[in-house]
């Protein structure tokens, strides 16, 4: 392998001719060989749009020459659309607030643009990753508003897909309105509801979800670009400030602005703790429901059955036949580990000091991946489970009448104790409360039909009372 030899402030260094980096990603990827993971592509391409956008206003602003301005633009939009993704060496949890990431951008953009204007790799008198890639900015506020791109583009995509799983779960509701049910709390037996109601309640929780996480590209669209080393904008001239906001916006389709005070937006990293805590609640809830689905699902033979998960694959290489929900654990996973990584991005965040927040690299990390993965699952759940279900009604049936819940519809007619004397001597007998109660000669079977009818054993007042009111003790007749 050829090398050519690059120079920094600590000395020389070989370095792969062939190599869009330079010396300072090399130092960088020596100093720190720790989780194997790269920066996330997410986070590297919003980093090019800033590139991009600081490239255009300072040539607007005078301060760099077009052809080379143009050349930097170019190799820009290259890295944004992707291109060049491994020469991101740099690991992803590095000292330095970020500088590493910046140092190895700058020396990409820089050394694909001297491609560009007919040089070589390391022709930095044509173009240098410090002198003109980075002119007019500092890591501190170009690292965190790549952030922030990266951020808005990323919870508008979960946004988006958990609107698509709110509607699969609406359909089912709709789907299985009419199919009553054991409800249960506490994991025992309760009143009566529709598997309807069930998806319906998921549904809700998940179109809480899918807003909040749309609102906050308000809070994340506020950006410190411009404020280069601690928001005071030293080194900036003030027509590149506000020009480059301007090409940031055109760049990437988002509503950014220039936040009110630079120097808090580079210092404090909060909102990324409060985005965090919002994909916290997302997890939260999508970790709820895949329990539920999964308990709903246990047997076939041995537990609940009430729903039927799509067959996905073989469940255990000894026991023949046997399927697991694997999607709903696989949602429960990565649930947990968003919610470890909310607790990662706090600390973070907490430990930043003074005019800076070092540890933006454990912010990022957290917080992308945590998006990315928390954005799949939903994909997943809805697209190969939560579209393929399928209401087990008559398992629905037996439990329900297998546990007796279906008395307390019948306590605003006999009273609570006179219930329970019913439900004791059902158990005892080993019959239906249907049964019992109809041979008790308190109902006809008329009656217990309208009753127990579902729409009046899952909507609010007493069950059957409209055409049963004369069956009420006086008291109860101002129920319905």
């Amino acid at each position: 392998m050829s090398y050519r030899v690059e120079r920094d402030m600590l000395g020389e260094m070989p370095v792969p001719a062939g190599a869009y980096y330079g010396i300072h990603t090399l130092r960088a990827r020596e100093n720190f060989p720790v989780s194997g993971f790269p920066v996330h592509p997410r986070l590297i391409r919003a980093l090019a749009l800033v590139k991009g956008a600081a490239a255009a206003a300072n040539v607007k602003a005078g301060l760099l020459d077009e052809k080379t301005g143009a050349a930097i633009q170019q190799a820009a939009a290259e890295v944004a659309r992707g291109h060049f993704y491994d020469q991101f060496i740099v690991d992803a949890l590095q000292g330095g607030a970020g500088t590493s990431t910046n140092m190895n951008m700058n020396e990409v953009l820089a050394n694909r643009a001297c491609e560009l204007l007919g040089g070589q790799k390391g022709d930095y008198h044509l173009v240098h990753p410090l002198h003109h890639v980075n002119l007019s900015q500092s890591t501190n506020d170009v690292y965190p508003t790549a952030l922030r791109v990266a951020a808005v583009q990323m919870v508008l995509e979960l946004s988006g897909e958990m609107a698509r799983l709110q509607g699969a779960l609406q359909e089912k509701e709709a789907a299985f309105a009419g199919i009553l049910k054991l409800g249960r709390t506490e994991m025992q037996d309760a009143v009566p509801i529709t598997l309807g109601q069930e998806f319906g309640a998921w549904a809700e929780a998940i179109a809480r979800d899918r807003w909040r996480l749309y609102k906050m590209e308000e809070r994340l669209r506020q950006v410190n670009l411009g404020g280069t080393a601690v928001g005071t904008g030293l080194n900036a001239r003030r027509q590149y400030i506000y020009q480059v906001i301007e090409e940031l916006q055109a760049l990437t389709g988002l509503g950014l602005a220039r936040a009110e005070n630079t120097v808090d937006g580079t210092q404090n990293a909060d909102v990324f703790v409060e985005v965090s805590g919002l994909v916290k609640a997302a997890a939260v809830n999508l970790a709820k429901m895949a329990g539920d689905l999964r308990l709903l699902s246990s047997g076939p033979g041995g537990g609940l059955a009430e729903i039927n998960l799509p067959r996905l694959q073989a469940g255990s290489s000894i026991m023949p036949g046997k399927v697991n929900p694997v999607i709903p654990e696989m949602v429960t996973q990565v649930s947990y580990q968003v919610i470890c990584g909310d607790q990662a991005i706090a600390l973070a965040a907490a430990s930043g000091r003074l005019e800076l927040n070092a540890f933006l690299p454990l912010i990022a990390f957290n917080l992308l991946h945590g998006l990315e993965m928390l954005t799949n699952a939903a994909v997943l759940l809805r697209t190969r489970c939560i579209e393929g279900i399928t209401a087990n009604e008559k398992r629905c049936r037996f439990w329900l009448e297998e546990s007796r819940g279906e008395a307390t519809a019948l306590v605003p007619y006999i009273g609570y104790e006179e219930a329970c004397r019913l439900v004791e001597k059902a158990m005892a007998d080993g019959k239906t409360i249907r049964e019992t109660a109809r041979e008790s000669g308190f109902f006809t079977a008329e009656e217990l039909d309208i009753i127990f009818a579902p729409g009046e054993l899952t909507r609010p007042g007493i069950a059957g009372s409209r055409k049963l009111k004369h069956k009420l003790p006086t008291q109860n007749n101002h129920f319905d």
